[in-house]
């Protein structure tokens, strides 16, 4: 996706390169991604790339260019014993001025529109900081970062918000380095600090060791959050979701409906493990057991919908008459012509104006108790009623609960 373009020297002593990912919009605000100790690597580069998916044109500079120029290493025990060594002979003060330098080439682009921030991970993560302190700068974001603890006289001169997120078991930022950390910046209104229980430095990068999905995940929700909020760009998460659910249940278009979607994207129905990871699968799910497999009074009626940042949760009921076997949410059932209404949950995430996923949930056994095929006598399950319930918080609660009027006048 990207291209190497070259950055000029704030003190004139050369040019470095720099991986330049722009978004399929051509534009976007700007973000500099600052690289490990490992230079500007695949991991790099895949990083930019997906950020450039959320909407950024993302530009990484190549820090250690002093020393050695295009750095690009591996993950083995050689190239850690070289990493090291770059990172021991690194001077952070001329590194931050090439971070500087690397802005400033970044906003002079017509491709970047709007505010810039920075975003690094290990070594990038402290020279984030740095650059908040010491530079002007929308936003700044840090994984895992070490030695920032060193510099929190400097945390006055922060104008931006800042995030740091932590990981609990990281040797090169242990608990007494966050503590001070902690204590110095997080009662500041533009600062949000994380610590991640339980996993260690690099939990955020994927094939490592230590890499931890759950964490991961939830960090590049923060971090995207605060550039949402700090530099844009902002999208109509909403009318996004709207209009892919009218290609899926109304005009049912499998194309238009993969055309809202990232190039490879995934659904996932929990309850039946139906759905499909990569464009082909999910392409060949949707028109031969999804889109043309809905009963034709299928009806979708609004509850709530919560709009975040990178995603929307909607809760809904699904209305429909079983008149056709629906593979994806009754798989191998007959069709029984009964009428259901069920309860759904959709966590719909974006990346940039393009849905990347979608996790949707619901009860199973009302669905099933509703056509007959399961016998809730005996069992903590209920019909139609769960529908009703929802619409109507005022019908009778616990009453699939045996021990309910034992409890009637106790305190």
């Amino acid at each position: 996706m990207g291209i190497q373009i070259d950055i000029d020297s704030k003190d004139g002593s050369g040019v470095f390169a720099g991986y330049l990912a722009v978004p399929s919009a051509g534009t976007g605000p700007g973000l500099v991604l600052l690289q490990e100790i490992f230079g500007v690597n695949a991991t790099m580069r895949q990083i930019a790339d997906y950020y450039a998916e959320e909407g950024y044109v993302v530009l990484v500079p190549d820090l250690f260019w002093r020393q050695e120029a295009n750095v690009e290493l591996g993950y083995d025990q050689n190239s850690w014993q070289k990493a090291f060594g770059l990172y021991q002979g690194f001077d952070q003060d001329k590194g931050v001025d090439d971070i500087d330098a690397a802005l400033t080439a970044l906003r002079s682009r017509e491709e970047c529109t709007g505010g810039a921030a920075v975003l690094g991970f290990c070594l990038g993560a402290r020279m984030a900081y740095l650059t908040a302190c010491r530079c002007d700068v929308d936003a700044a974001i840090g994984y895992y970062g070490m030695g920032m603890e060193n510099h929190l006289d400097e945390a006055d001169n922060i104008k931006g918000r800042l995030l740091l997120h932590f990981a609990e078991n990281d040797e090169y930022c242990p608990a007494s380095a966050r503590n001070d950390i902690f204590a110095a910046l997080e009662s500041r209104e533009n600062v949000e600090l994380y610590l991640y229980p339980g996993v260690d430095h690099a939990f955020a990068r994927p094939g490592s060791e230590h890499y931890h999905k759950p964490s991961a995940l939830i960090a590049h929700e923060r971090s995207v959050a605060v550039l949402r909020r700090a530099i844009g760009p902002h999208y109509n998460l909403s009318h996004l979701w709207d209009k892919h659910c009218e290609y899926e249940f109304d005009t049912r278009n499998v194309d238009d409906t993969m055309a809202t979607m990232v190039a490879d994207p995934y659904v996932n129905h929990i309850p039946t493990l139906t759905g499909g990871v990569g464009y082909k699968d999910l392409y060949r799910f949707y028109k031969h057991h999804f889109v043309n497999s809905n009963p034709a009074d299928t009806k979708l009626i609004p509850i709530s919908r919560t709009i975040g940042d990178t995603q929307i949760v909607d809760e809904l009921l699904f209305c429909f008459t079983h008149d056709r076997e629906i593979d994806w949410l009754v798989p191998g059932i007959e069709p029984t012509g009964k009428y259901v209404e069920v309860p759904f949950v959709a966590v719909v995430k974006f990346r940039g104006d393009k849905l990347y996923h979608e996790h949707i949930y619901w009860d199973q056994a009302t669905v099933l108790v509703q056509l007959g095929v399961l016998d809730p006598k005996g069992l903590p399950v209920a019909g139609r009623e769960t529908a009703a319930k929802l619409l109507d918080e005022t019908l009778p609660s616990n009453e699939l609960m045996p021990t309910w009027p034992s409890s009637a006048g106790k305190e």
